[in-house]
């Protein structure tokens, strides 16, 4: 059964090295993730599985101690998903579990056995919810890192493009996840979403899936759009 979830943003720029200069910027974002995984240390997992949107190639899941890095983003930054077990197949992490690796890294996460699970953005919402279901039956405690941008199209700046849906597409999206709404999160338009960018969806849709019956709180810790991309950090006890 799920007994906790964090869900925090993806982008590369929360590594330091990668955001050089810019990276004070994102330090509010850091240490809200930072908190979001205090709470899945203190929910006491008998799991953790980190969820995140991926492409083609990092689809599927990730054993503990897959390696990844940030080379594609201009810096010799490595990182693992948890410690080496042996169990790696040779693939490499997607950005989003990259990431993830770097936050659990940062925190020194020793609570759980970890593994990842790489989504295909494109994923129907109802698949979504089947693939939440089976994590949220894996064990006994199971604790979710969920990866995931809201729309990148909030300012004229944005990777996208200003568009005018973006910014109420992800105040719905806050509000779902503040709340740990897993009906307003199944409801979110998957069409809608790829349109906005918002990378999270399917992963936050994966999520809803895990916590149908759980009966958790949501705590929204984190709502801004830095660089027109919307970021959300919130948790689920």
């Amino acid at each position: 059964m799920l007994v906790a979830a964090a869900v925090c943003p993806c982008p590369p720029l929360l590594v330091p090295e990668v955001a050089a200069g810019a990276a004070p910027e994102l330090d509010p974002a850091r240490a809200a993730c930072a908190d979001a995984l205090g709470v899945l240390a203190a929910a006491r997992p008998d799991i953790l599985v980190v969820v995140g949107p991926a492409g083609p190639a990092g689809r599927g899941r990730h054993p503990q101690g897959t390696p990844g890095s940030f080379r594609g983003f201009g810096v010799d930054v490595s990182v693992r998903l948890g410690p080496a077990t042996g169990a790696a197949d040779g693939r490499a992490l997607p950005p989003s579990l990259a990431v993830a690796a770097w936050l659990l890294e940062s925190t020194g996460w020793a609570s759980a056995p970890i593994e990842g699970l790489g989504v295909g953005e494109p994923l129907e919402p109802e698949r979504c919810a089947e693939t939440g279901r089976e994590l949220g039956a894996r064990a006994g405690r199971v604790a979710l890192l969920v990866m995931g941008d809201a729309s990148a199209r909030r300012s004229l700046k944005a990777p996208g493009y200003l568009d005018e849906r973006a910014a109420p597409f992800d105040a719905e999206a806050a509000r779902a996840l503040g709340a740990a709404d897993v009906s307003a999160l199944r409801a979110l338009d998957a069409g809608s979403a790829a349109g906005l960018m918002a990378a999270g969806r399917a992963p936050w849709q994966v999520l809803a899936g895990a916590a149908e019956g759980a009966g958790l709180t949501g705590a929204l810790l984190y709502d801004d759009a830095p660089y027109g991309v919307g970021y959300l950090v919130a948790t689920w006890s």
